[in-house]
């Protein structure tokens, strides 16, 4: 069996730097070395809807920012499919079939399902699409038959429930489903990247992001302005690195060379903590540095996006053509499944000349 790719992003807003470090840099990685023969990217508009029911026109608009950030980081549809989730309607059946083998308390002990509804303030009132998105996501992943899926540390649980469907599957109907692996990044500052405000998460509701389509004046504003350690209030104090989102922002994207380039007083990050820590840095040097290192890195995936958005009628093109590729790729899989679940009634000839020879024989 050949190695093969699933991971996407639901279609709520343009990405941002914390996509990028967390699964983006590192798809576009694994497209180009040649080790998968699929890549499937999804953009997961039917799982946005879950918690954006009473306004579809949200994910309507965003499923194109999505698609031209992704083309901008340089998936290349040549070697990757990208597709929409609801225009795969194998997906839904699917997960109808899977919800049989789980239980509402595994769903309410599923970290990721506790964090999100909270986060939402869904407590008192949680849409039953949402609820069980996990379930959703299983399907996605079974669907094409995945051997790994690069996500964030925070789709762990959610993974770890797609392997317990697919054990259970197997386990009931027979080997049928591929058991899928989780690729974390390399990078332990690429697990979580926090908001610019200092809050443990990046996230587009909460407005602390630096998307990827910012442009070089609004990426500088939300650097300058970053939170740093609240008691380093003069250059001469010591300050504290660990927590601080400028110094794991630089964890996450600085390079040794960017020292020699922008900032030729230090070698490397190690010492340009320890000045920090010790006293006599100030946190404007640090984020004027930041801010250096983050244009140089993001200057090419603007350029890339301000191409792309030339040609609008040929980026839905080609998620028209990944979606349908996707469709029969998910259809196979869907085929496999009711095979395994004999509910296949019309192809299963031997089912047929079984049930005629029994009422002809009169027993039933």
């Amino acid at each position: 069996m050949g190695k093969i790719i699933l991971t996407g992003d639901r279609p709520t807003g343009r990405l941002h730097v914390g996509h990028y470090v967390g699964s983006l840099k590192r798809r576009v990685e694994l497209q180009n070395s040649g080790e998968y023969d699929e890549v499937f990217i999804m953009i997961a508009d039917a799982q946005a809807l879950t918690d954006n029911a009473d306004n579809p026109e949200k994910v309507r608009q965003n499923i194109i920012e999505v698609a031209l950030d992704y083309l901008a980081c340089g998936l290349d549809p040549k070697k990757s499919t990208l597709f929409i989730q609801s225009q795969v309607p194998e997906l839904c059946e699917l997960s109808f079939y899977y919800m049989n083998l789980v239980t509402v308390s595994r769903l309410q002990r599923n970290p990721t399902v506790k964090s999100e509804i909270q986060m939402r303030n869904f407590e008192a009132s949680i849409p039953v699409g949402f609820f069980t998105y996990p379930i959703s996501q299983a399907a996605d992943i079974t669907a094409f038959k995945a051997t790994t899926v690069p996500v964030g540390e925070d789709q762990m649980p959610m993974l770890e429930q797609t392997r317990e469907i697919v054990h259970k599957f197997n386990t009931v109907y027979g080997e049928t489903l591929t058991m899928p692996e989780i690729l974390l990044p390399d990078n332990k500052a690429c697990l979580r990247l926090p908001g610019t405000d200092g809050k443990a998460k990046m996230s587009k509701s909460l407005g602390n992001c630096i998307y990827l389509s910012d442009s070089e004046a609004d990426v500088k504003k939300k650097i300058m302005s970053m939170f740093t350690d609240p008691n380093h209030l003069r250059v001469e104090d010591p300050g504290q690195v660990e927590g601080n989102p400028v110094f794991i922002y630089l964890d996450a994207f600085c390079r040794d060379e960017h020292f020699a380039k922008y900032l030729p007083d230090y070698q490397n990050l190690d010492e340009l903590k320890a000045h920090y820590t010790r006293g006599g840095l100030g946190d404007v040097k640090v984020k004027k540095f930041l801010n250096a290192v983050l244009q140089e890195e993001l200057e090419p995936i603007r350029q890339r996006r301000k191409e792309w958005e030339k040609k609008i009628p040929e980026v839905y093109e080609i998620l028209e053509a990944g979606s349908k590729k996707a469709e029969a790729v998910a259809a196979e899989t869907l085929a496999d499944v009711k095979r395994s679940m004999k509910i296949n009634y019309f192809e299963d000839k031997e089912l047929i000349a079984e049930q005629a020879k029994r009422f002809m024989e009169g027993e039933h």
